[in-house]
């Protein structure tokens, strides 16, 4: 396994692949994956021997207080070996996000333990997700 930075084309065309076996990426569009990967400050791909993308995440950040952690996904046949924790840990060492005083994510709560494992807690005292749909 490899950790890489950038995505080539087909690492792209696969990120898309991987986003439609899983609930909250399926129908993403290969244009609007490439969008998505070209908006994002930093993304973290993890590679086998072939090149082939295994593992990914991205994040957006302004690198001083936040850094929001997005599309944390592991290819199901590499699934329980402890790609998910390496990418999470790669993204708190990344040597760009040094200086974040905050990591963040939103997930589903059969999640949250291990995102608490990582240092991360849901308890944010009143904050409150919240979202307005651009129609």
């Amino acid at each position: 396994m490899e950790v890489i930075f950038q995505l080539s084309e087909e690492q792209v065309k696969q990120l898309h692949q991987l986003y439609q076996t899983v609930w909250w990426a399926k129908g993403r569009s290969l244009e609007d994956t490439q969008k998505c990967v070209a908006g994002s400050q930093i993304c973290i791909g993890l590679v086998d021997s072939n090149e082939n993308l295994i593992g990914f995440t991205r994040i957006l950040t302004d690198y001083i207080y936040k850094a929001l952690l997005f599309d944390v996904i592991v290819c199901e046949s590499h699934q329980g070996i402890g790609l998910g924790r390496k990418l999470v840990s790669l993204v708190k060492e990344h040597e760009q996000l040094q200086a974040v005083k905050h990591f963040e994510l939103y997930c589903l709560a059969e999640l949250e333990g291990f995102y608490e494992g990582h240092g991360f807690t849901a308890a944010m005292g009143d904050l409150q997700l919240m979202r307005c749909v651009n129609a």
